[in-house]
């Protein structure tokens, strides 16, 4: 049965930021004169900033952490975001689903101001009836299960003709427990498998109902 509605992760699923977000990391630690207690790498995207900086960090002090979160969004937001790239056929798969009347929906553990400068900037904010982060919530939502369960909420959506798509296994269990079809986004950071798709044109072939 064709969706009605899909939820979108960003980061890893829609748009790579790798190269941006870790420049911003280690531009973030050498202001605080710390080494990366981690190597820095891709793997690190995907969690809230916080937990992502206290790993980084080697600490969970919350001084040091408000530090550092200060330093790099003042990094990425000020500019450094304009460096995320798009995933081949991403952008002609938004648009087609839209073409046909599929509402479109962001839910990321991205804090939301660089969600919306990212999406203002590679033009596609028109295309999502709702943008949703963790800390758009008022208050701020604990995990993303219980932002998809907001999102399923506040936008009338029926489990039964909502999908989900994402890159991570927290992604999978916060679709799986709102009852929606999840499929992993292997183009991007996503595995492979039973609901992995190996491109965006995959995932228009199976909403098109085709």
């Amino acid at each position: 049965m064709s969706p009605r509605a899909i939820l979108f992760d960003f980061d890893g699923t829609l748009i790579d930021s790798a190269r941006s977000i870790l420049a911003g990391f280690e531009l973030a630690l050498a202001r605080e004169g710390l080494r990366p207690a981690v190597p820095l790498s891709p793997s690190l995207i995907g969690p809230p900033l916080p937990k992502t900086l206290a790993t980084l960090a080697g600490t969970e002090d919350p001084a040091v952490i408000t530090q550092l979160a200060s330093a790099y969004r003042e990094a990425y937001d000020g500019g450094g975001y304009r460096q995320t790239e798009v995933y081949p056929g991403v952008h002609a798969m938004l648009e087609a689903l839209v073409d046909h009347r599929i509402s479109l929906h962001i839910v990321t553990n991205k804090r939301i101001a660089p969600t919306r400068l990212i999406l203002d900037h590679l033009g596609w904010t028109r295309w999502f009836k709702g943008i949703y982060a963790l800390d758009a919530l008022e208050p701020v939502s604990p995990h993303k299960t219980a932002l998809v369960r907001e999102v399923m909420e506040r936008e009338s959506l029926t489990s039964s003709r909502t999908w989900m798509v994402g890159d991570s296994a927290e992604d999978r269990s916060a679709a799986l427990g709102n009852g929606l079809r999840f499929f992993s986004a292997a183009w991007g950071y996503g595995a492979a498998g039973p609901d992995g798709l190996r491109t965006p044109e995959d995932l228009l072939h199976l909403a098109r109902g085709a």
